[in-house]
């Protein structure tokens, strides 16, 4: 099931879902998946201990994701201020993350640095779509 269907289902939308809206939700529910496993990686690494700062980034990022995307797929109403802030926030924790897993050079922090990254950008354009 697409995440774009279900929103654009919505009695309230009928159909005129926001497409980089619901891409910028998309990319925040993998986003989240991947930052808590990057973080549950980092641990069984044997420097974990050395990766504290990377496992709070990535843990931080994954709940910042996770709590955009819920705030985002909620159509019924208007809250288009605070969609805007947690979208402004997800940027920060994804690019901020992103650029902590860059420093690594494990295939599990690179993939976290690439989806924060697509992340932060869906969400930039989502930004775009909605009113000041």
């Amino acid at each position: 099931m697409s995440i774009k269907e279900m929103i654009a289902e919505h009695p309230d939308v009928q159909g005129h879902e926001n497409e980089p809206l619901g891409n910028a939700v998309r990319h925040a529910m993998y986003c989240a998946a991947i930052c808590n496993s990057c973080a549950d990686a980092c641990l069984a690494e044997k420097n974990a201990a050395e990766r504290a700062q990377c496992i709070r980034l990535c843990n931080d990022c994954s709940d910042v994701c996770t709590a955009t995307y819920r705030v985002a797929t909620r159509r019924t109403g208007s809250n288009e201020a605070l969609i805007r802030e947690m979208l402004k926030v997800c940027i920060a924790a994804c690019e901020t993350c992103a650029e902590m897993c860059e420093m690594h050079e494990d295939a599990h922090c690179r993939r976290c640095a690439k989806m924060c990254r697509e992340c932060s950008e869906d969400c930039r354009k989502a930004l775009e779509t909605l009113p000041a």
